[in-house]
């Protein structure tokens, strides 16, 4: 089966008309016409009838109808690829990463990557870990950004840089000669928490910790974001742990301090094997790195 035959069958599927797939392949509709006919006598069966007023799939298209996608998906793919090589500031840098990352890091990142390829469109989406490997799967975005290590089989992760896990307080909880000072997990006993209920190997791991204090912390709030927890903090909610960037980046104010703990948090980029980066992707990663590392310099 031809590849203009390839292209013209997905066009009318996505249409459901012989005119619609014509403008869609910028063809004119008796070519689109001839196309359909020579298709479907090479082939040896019709592909569509008319219902209504519309092409409608017969049975033998609908069997080929999930391999016609999947060719057209590698297509697109290939033709990206190809784009990529030749002008790679040209094509869309399709970035998703969780809303805390939305928030502290990638917007500097991305106000950086465009002074330096003013051509590049740059669609942000916000997710967290396990979708967005699904949408990496499905190709719907070409890099993530996590704190979670998704240990995913079909996609590669690349540690950008790795920090401690933050306390935060209400304003005047602790000493300031204390600030410089890494918090035991000791210390937390007894003490009144804001909960994080984000399920995450992070959050997972930091309740296991806690559940080793004794006496055990007193949580009588549960949230799922760790920017709500810094908000019921600095209005005296008690004591939260939060990862490193919602810690520098909050503008809310609380008291933070290192948690002394065998355990930091890493932030990952997430990438598909089959997609080499190209220049433009690289760079942003650069300035994401550069960007994290220098914010979490701030906060040691």
């Amino acid at each position: 089966m031809r590849l203009r035959y390839i292209e013209l069958f997905h066009a009318v599927l996505s249409t459901g008309s012989l005119t619609g797939a014509a403008n869609l392949l910028n063809i004119s509709q008796p070519a689109a016409s001839k196309a359909l006919q020579q298709a479907e006598s090479h082939l040896g069966f019709p592909l569509f009838s008319r219902v209504r007023g519309r092409l409608q799939p017969t049975q033998q298209a609908l069997l080929m109808r999930h391999q016609i996608d999947k060719l057209m998906r590698d297509l697109y793919d290939l033709r990206r690829l190809a784009g990529s090589i030749t002008r790679p500031e040209s094509q869309p840098l399709r970035v998703t990463c969780t809303p805390t990352l939305a928030q502290a890091l990638v917007p500097d990142a991305i106000v950086r990557l465009g002074k330096a390829y003013p051509e590049t469109v740059v669609e942000l989406f916000t997710q967290h870990s396990a979708v967005m490997c699904e949408s990496l799967m499905l190709r719907e975005a070409d890099i993530g950004l996590t704190l979670q290590d998704v240990s995913h089989h079909g996609l590669l992760q690349e540690p950008l840089c790795r920090a401690a896990i933050m306390a935060v307080a209400p304003p005047g909880w602790w000493p300031k000669r204390e600030l410089e000072r890494p918090l035991s997990l000791s210390a937390l006993a007894d003490q009144p928490m804001i909960g994080i209920t984000v399920q995450d190997a992070l959050g997972a791991m930091l309740q296991t910790h806690l559940s080793m204090v004794k006496p055990a912390p007193r949580t009588s709030v549960w949230v799922q974001t760790y920017q709500l927890a810094c908000s019921l903090v600095a209005r005296g909610g008690g004591v939260a742990l939060v990862d490193p960037f919602t810690a520098q980046c909050t503008k809310e104010p609380v008291q933070k301090r290192a948690l002394k703990l065998q355990m930091d948090v890493v932030l990952y980029a997430v990438y598909r094997p089959d997609s080499p980066l190209n220049c433009v992707q690289l760079r942003f990663l650069d300035y994401v790195r550069q960007l994290a590392k220098g914010m979490l310099a701030g906060a040691a």
